[in-house]
């Protein structure tokens, strides 16, 4: 199977993206034609010997979402010329050389599968936060399962998927947008796996806590549940997140940063609305996160 990367970069990492490309190049079986997206900055001298290195510079930053559904399109349209494509953090390092050839055989051994999560464990330690298990039972980051969601920076994407339910959602520029796509996936029938064998080296962090990431959390929260949930989970999805965040405690300025983007998922346009079957809904329940949490 024919597989490509695409990498978002807003150029202030250029030692780090030069050594995920060195590991991607390292890669076991076909090279690995790799798109990189300069996401309102100029790219450096990107040529790595024997790989097909695509680059293209956007005058702005049009946010993370957009940004990759660029690099999609380096590929021809929806992807087309590959059969797979990897999304990696430009922070990022596969940690072994047999990735790409585990996600070939995981594409080709389940016609089915249609996105593929990565295991993120820290470069010194190994360890893996419970964030980046992208399921309710995280306690055991080890054990691979399918799942409902996955990781935005460390992923593999059957791109038969984009050319059935298109791309990432452009206007949540950040947040959220890698569960639109997971949901609307499920709802076409694809299924989402976590492998903890397929690793992306990446260093341990904290979720962001400025005023910005807290309204797009909650703003791209709302637009998740007015595009893709039945109309009487809406509330319900809406109401769990909400009591989930004061049972947190954010600080006073977080909480107020919070109810102003929860307010503004509520007036501005989400996009279109492609509300998910009931057996959608029912098997989302029985994969472990009904999707009211």
């Amino acid at each position: 199977m024919r597989v490509g990367a695409v990498v978002l970069t807003m150029g202030n990492r250029p030692d780090e993206l030069r050594a995920l490309l060195d590991s991607v190049a390292k890669q076991d079986g076909d090279p690995i034609a790799i798109a990189v997206v300069g996401n309102g900055s100029p790219l450096p001298e990107l040529a790595v010997p024997g790989v097909d290195v695509r680059t293209v510079e956007l005058p702005e930053n049009v946010g993370i979402p957009a940004g990759r559904n660029v690099g999609i399109e380096a590929f021809g349209p929806g992807g087309s010329e590959v059969d797979i494509l990897l999304f990696l953090d430009d922070d990022g390092l596969l940690a072994r050389e047999d990735t790409a050839e585990l996600c070939r055989e995981a594409f080709a051994g389940d016609p089915g599968l249609g996105i593929v999560s990565f295991r993120i464990a820290d470069p010194e330690t190994g360890e893996t936060q419970r964030r980046h298990v992208p399921r309710l039972r995280a306690s055991d980051p080890m054990r691979s399962s399918r799942v409902t969601t996955f990781l935005g920076g460390a992923n593999a994407v059957r791109t038969k998927v984009f050319e059935e339910v298109g791309g990432l959602p452009d206007d949540f520029f950040y947040a959220h947008e890698e569960t639109d796509l997971a949901w609307r996936a499920l709802d076409a029938g694809w299924l989402i796996d976590y492998r903890s064998d397929m690793v992306l080296y990446h260093p341990t962090t904290a979720p962001a806590r400025h005023a910005v990431y807290h309204r797009m959390v909650a703003r791209n929260r709302v637009w998740l549940a007015r595009r893709n949930l039945p109309a009487p989970l809406v509330p319900v999805y809406l109401g769990v997140w909400f009591l989930l965040t004061l049972a947190r405690r954010p600080s006073r300025p977080a909480l107020r940063a919070w109810l102003g983007g929860f307010k503004e998922g509520w007036a501005t346009p989400c996009g279109p609305r492609r509300p998910m079957k009931w057996a959608t809904v029912w098997r989302l329940t029985r994969l472990g996160r009904p999707p009211v949490i």
